[in-house]
């Protein structure tokens, strides 16, 4: 197996094991430690949000001198041992103090993502941000279901025993890597004093960044719609149906990823047609909002139907976004530009988890579809005018195949290091 592969094997471990507990959080904290009120829940998963937040720029950081792989070597075996530890806290504060620094040291995983893409053609982003996707979807469906199947078979806190492996089996495949692909502790993208002074002297002013902060701006609004229901959407299910069942909850939880799998698939078949789907950001935004307000009608049929719609158009929106940002970025600039991207994505989701937990509590279960659907026509909006309105003096940056011939970047790193040795 190559090294492209290998890492999107290990990302789907980091995926399922981040997932087990994000739609039981509510049942969890009820169940271990008699905790109840939708509002700690909420305030519980923005502080993860919190952590990523804080975190992910150290390791970046980090990154940038010792290479990633090395680096996940330390932090994944750390988050492993926390996790366990957090198995036996007896108290609340206890177990939030150890997991949050689990969740710190776990976040280091997403640094695989631009070392990924450094390492690919700029041509073979739009397939790639797909699969990775769907990785992410498909993450949420197993998680979902493992975390349903032990809850129901098991209790809540083993399902701590399966995060933590997760996070050692990330562990063993970058030693696995580092050993047959030979990599070096020291970044393969670092960069000597002189060149990393001249890099400062030519550091892009704040009207060239503007278009990624305007992309980092819809995707605060847009991560704040979608997160806003999902921290309480197996609680929903339950009570709209009646049934306790963790793993009939996980299911319907999971249906969106369900989706994107067969989206990609669909994808995949058109584009071997020489045909391309339309992806326009609006429509699909104003689809999104549909599956939103279906999944706020109380009978099963609709909300199924809803995560249907839902998950097709979250796929679409994402793919887009993701394409769109690493078009808009180089090479060079992927680490930066994808730490400033996911502190606003992170910041949205911070906001619609305290949030939620406020909504909840306030107005009942079914209140945050409406609000999301609300949000999600502001985010459509701001889409036509961020994104889709051509600006005088600037490229389209619409059009993420042409922003990519744009910024296609001066040398190719693909070529470089470990990646030849690799492929």
């Amino acid at each position: 197996m190559n090294l492209r592969n290998t890492i999107i094997l290990m990302t789907t471990f980091a995926v399922v094991s981040d997932a087990i507990l994000i739609p039981f959080y509510p049942q969890f904290f009820a169940a271990r430690y008699g905790v109840t009120s939708p509002v700690h829940a909420g305030a519980y998963v923005a502080c993860i949000s919190i952590a990523v937040m804080l975190t992910l720029p150290v390791w970046a950081r980090a990154a940038k001198r010792l290479d990633a792989m090395h680096l996940l070597v330390y932090t994944q075996c750390a988050a492993g041992v926390l996790s366990v530890a957090s198995y036996f806290a007896s108290t609340v504060p206890l177990f939030w103090a150890l997991s949050l620094a689990m969740f710190m040291c776990k976040s280091s995983y997403l640094l695989m993502y631009p070392y990924m893409m450094r390492l690919e053609a700029k041509a073979s982003h739009a397939h790639t941000i797909g699969v990775l996707s769907v990785v992410v979807h498909f993450g949420a469906i197993a998680g979902a279901v493992a975390g349903g199947l032990v809850m129901q078979v098991w209790d809540a806190h083993h399902c701590i025993f399966a995060m933590a492996a997760g996070d050692f089996v990330q562990m063993a495949i970058c030693m696995h890597l580092i050993r047959t692909h030979r990599i070096a502790r020291r970044c393969r993208f670092w960069v000597n004093d002189a060149d990393d002074a001249e890099a400062h002297a030519l550091r892009p002013s704040l009207r060239e960044r503007m278009p990624i902060l305007r992309l980092a701006l819809l995707m605060l609004a847009f991560d704040f719609c979608v997160y806003l229901i999902r921290p309480f959407m197996s609680s929903y299910w339950q009570d709209v149906t009646g049934s306790s069942s963790e793993l009939a909850s996980g299911l319907v939880f999971a249906i969106p990823g369900m989706v994107a799998l067969a989206a990609l698939r669909i994808n995949k078949r058109i584009a071997a047609r020489g045909k391309r789907l339309p992806n326009h950001m609006t429509a699909n935004l104003l689809l999104c909002t549909a599956g939103m307000l279906l999944q706020g009608v109380e009978a099963p049929l609709a909300i199924v139907a809803g995560r249907v719609i839902f998950g097709w158009a979250l796929f679409q929106i994402v793919v887009k976004l993701d394409v769109t940002m690493f078009a808009l970025s180089t090479p060079v600039s992927y680490a930066a530009d994808y730490s400033v991207i996911n502190f606003f994505q992170n910041l949205g989701v911070l906001l619609a988890s305290f949030a939620a937990g406020a909504i909840v509590d306030t107005t009942g279960l079914r209140a945050p579809f409406f609000i999301a659907s609300a949000g999600l026509l502001i985010t459509a909006w701001l889409a036509a005018w961020l994104l889709e309105r051509p600006r005088a003096g600037t490229s389209d940056v619409s059009d993420p195949a042409r922003r990519a011939a744009e910024c296609a970047p001066s040398r190719d790193l693909t070529d470089s290091g470990v990646t030849a040795r690799a492929n």
